[in-house]
């Protein structure tokens, strides 16, 4: 049995009472005794055979399941995925699972309420409804789905509409009744096949390819430049797997991702299509991995998470913006999801695509070793043209909130043009600092070693680590001065000084703070589709994958920050984070501008990014990590601990680097050493950061030190955990 929690071993029980040996097969939940508690785990197998003395063994409780929730191919990722990651089965298996099933839920879908035309409603007369145009358009809606729609179809196409159906119940030309839960229906309005669009020489090739190695594995990175078409592959090589009846999992990094595409892909994909995110509750979450299991849904959308749902007929991967950090899990059990996306394709025997304007160092090196084939889109689609990007020596210039002079204007003559400007900014808030300019205070956390970011709109200070807040106060704490002054400039700052100079122009300021509500983000990202002049200011939430048809100007306020970090990988992402940003504009038929403020003009990987040319970019890194032999020249694993003091967590990795020398003399040890930011939420932090050349020498030699390490006393004194292929040292 595997159960929840950090020990690296699996568990034997008894079965339970009155359960037969037919019922048990790998993949069932059953509730168990473990301590003084009561917990749920998962069947992994059944043995005649138990290393416990039959006295010591305890019966399980209760069966939970009739037939496996998780089928045999994918209890084999997720032990894989165990070994390799260096966590316990009952990590990987339950914290896959959704929340309901992981408490013990029944897995089955809940029912939702559905509303259909009768026919009186199919006759009715549009001239008894001039006064109602509500009622209009939902007979409208419902007359072109025969079958119904549930709340969540109609909330899509009409707002506040509840009212409007209730008339039409009391008129009898609505019906209302409870069906089981399914995914969403095909639309109506599906053009599919019909609205195939032609593919340009680069797009087609790419297509060809990816539909030739159908019937087997094969890794295919799409590197196509921003506004190039990529979607468009995606769609016409989904339509062909699903016109042989399996399913596609499409994995996207943020959620803020789903909307554009879902849309696109329910316009073209006559299919089923479930969604899997953190932005649904527990019931919808349920549902759609249920539907999915059951080969209801045909086309799953999802983040990180979704690669672990269960998939019958699986016949393609797609991992869009396949660079990007958030598929990285951080906390808890650490994986990457598109390293595992390509082995549960490996394991499946179909092919994976990693799509990306900017791929990441460790994908351009795969396809050096010829572990995965590169396909180019070389050309934006369509008449759209690159943008040309220039850079704004921001050196002995007055800013106005972290605003030049040169970009104001521009931003000015855009707008004039009926243009949309889009600011992009990596920093939310208000400022990053509050200072004295008396006596040189400055607000930090109590908690972390930070500073606390201004939220000028709801006059707080807020710690973006460990999310304690606090009332700004107007005095300062240490010699009572009211010369407070905010320093820096974060969005919210920027938002306040472009409605002071464009007072006419809508400013939208699109981060992680304005799009807390539901819905916040679907409705702004609507007002911008409608074309209007409108100024965006916002965080990397804008940067990826968004398509902004009328943004014809760019400005990027602060690129200098990825030039000067401790963390190697800080110029990848810089540059990644540029060109994403920077693909947002002229992708349509107007010209597309980018104006990039920075104090360092003439450095050279700024060069090559300014020529669209990742190539030599990534190359000039690679070159980089050969000679620094950093990944992907070598493989890192990064052990972690943190404890009430300083000195608990530095003694535990101490012991660790010596027990680590008794296993393994080839491995190089860096530290320990405190973490960049020491203090987080309280607790000190330390770590300590392996090196090999051989990643299967590093795997094994982790087995051996795990158990090892659970064993030393100072690990009890301290919280520890393993990050293997870490992608922030923080």
């Amino acid at each position: 049995m595997a159960i929840p929690g950090p020990l690296r071993r699996i568990f034997d029980y008894l079965p339970p009472a009155h359960c037969s040996p037919a019922q048990l097969q790998p993949g069932v939940r059953l509730r168990v005794p473990f301590g003084q508690r009561q917990l749920i785990g998962v069947l992994l197998a059944i043995s005649d055979n138990s290393d416990i003395s039959l006295k010591k063994l305890r019966c399980a409780e209760a069966l939970l399941d009739t037939q496996p929730i998780l089928p045999e191919e994918l209890l084999n990722l997720m032990q894989w995925a165990s070994r390799y990651y260096q966590y316990s089965m009952g990590e990987v298996i339950l914290g896959s699972l959704p929340s309901l099933l992981r408490q013990g839920h029944e897995a089955q879908p809940s029912s939702a309420t559905f509303w259909q035309l009768t026919p009186a409603g199919e006759e009715y007369n549009p001239n008894t409804l001039k006064r109602a145009p509500k009622q209009v358009a939902l007979l409208q809606i419902l007359k072109h789905q025969p079958n119904g729609l549930d709340a969540p179809a109609l909330n899509q196409q009409q707002t506040n509409w509840r009212a409007s159906m209730k008339r039409l119940l009391e008129k009898g030309w609505v019906t209302q009744e409870e069906r089981a839960f399914s995914p969403n229906a095909p639309s109506a309005n599906a053009t599919s096949k019909k609205d195939k669009r032609v593919l340009n020489p680069a797009q087609q090739l790419a297509v060809d390819a990816i539909t030739a190695t159908l019937t087997r594995y094969q890794c295919h990175l799409l590197n196509g430049i921003t506004g190039s078409g990529k979607t468009e592959v995606y769609l016409q090589v989904i339509q062909k797997v699903l016109d042989a009846g399996q399913q596609v999992l499409v994995l996207v990094p943020e959620i803020g991702l789903t909307p554009q595409l879902i849309q696109r892909f329910r316009k073209r994909l006559n299919s089923h299509i479930a969604l899997l995110h953190s932005a649904l509750n527990d019931r919808q979450r349920l549902n759609n991995w249920l539907a999915c299991s059951k080969n209801e849904a045909k086309v799953l959308i999802g983040t990180r998470s979704a690669l672990f749902t269960p998939l019958p007929s699986l016949g393609l991967i797609i991992l869009d913006e396949e660079h990007d950090l958030s598929f990285k899990q951080q906390d808890s059990f650490r994986y990457n999801a598109r390293d595992l996306a390509i082995v549960r394709a490996q394991k499946a025997g179909i092919p994976i695509v990693l799509g990306s304007a900017t791929p990441s160092l460790e994908s351009l090196h795969n396809v050096a070793q010829q572990r995965s084939q590169m396909l180019s889109l070389p050309e934006r689609a369509g008449e759209a043209q690159l943008p040309d990007l220039r850079l704004l020596d921001i050196r002995h210039q007055k800013l106005d909130q972290g605003l030049s002079a040169q970009l104001l204007n521009s931003v000015q003559q855009h707008l004039e043009a009926r243009g949309q400007v889009l600011l992009f900014l990596n920093r939310r808030g208000f400022a990053p600092v509050l200072m004295c300019h008396d006596c040189g205070w400055h607000a930090r956390c109590l908690r972390c070693d930070a500073h606390l970011t201004v939220h000028h709109g709801q006059q707080q200070l807020r710690c973006h680590h460990c999310g304690s807040q606090r009332r700004i106060n107007p005095h300062c704490p240490d010699c009572n001065s009211e010369s407070l002054h905010f320093m820096g400039a974060g969005t919210e700052r920027v938002e306040e000084a472009l409605t002071t100079r464009f007072p006419t122009v809508r400013v939208l300021r699109i981060d992680r703070d304005s799009t807390r509500r539901k819905g916040s983000l679907d409705a702004m990202l609507e007002e911008i589709q409608r074309g209007e002049p409108v100024i965006l200011v916002g965080t990397q939430m804008l940067a990826k994958g968004h398509h902004f048809p009328n943004v014809t100007l760019v400005g990027m306020l602060d690129a200098d920050y990825g030039l000067f970090s401790s963390d190697f990988r800080a110029s990848e992402r810089m540059g990644q984070l540029l060109l994403q940003v920077a693909g947002r504009a002229g992708r349509a038929e107007r010209a597309g501008e980018v104006l990039i403020q920075t104090h360092q003009p003439d450095n050279p990987l700024l060069y090559f990014l300014l020529q669209h040319d990742y190539s030599r970019f990534s190359q000039a890194l690679l070159k980089e990590r050969a000679e620094t032999e950093l990944p992907p020249y070598s493989h890192l694993a990064l052990l972690r601990a943190e404890s009430p003091d300083t000195t608990a967590a530095m003694q535990f990795l101490q012991d660790a680097k010596q027990q680590a020398a008794l296993i393994q003399s080839q491995l190089l040890a860096f530290g320990p050493l405190p973490a960049p930011m020491e203090r987080r939420a309280g607790r000190f932090r330390a770590q300590l950061l392996f090196q090999h050349h051989q990643r299967g020498e590093l795997q094994q030699w982790l087995a051996q030190l795990m158990p090892v390490l659970e064993k030393l006393k100072s690990a009890r004194k301290v919280r520890w955990s393993i990050d293997v292929d870490p992608m922030e040292m923080y």
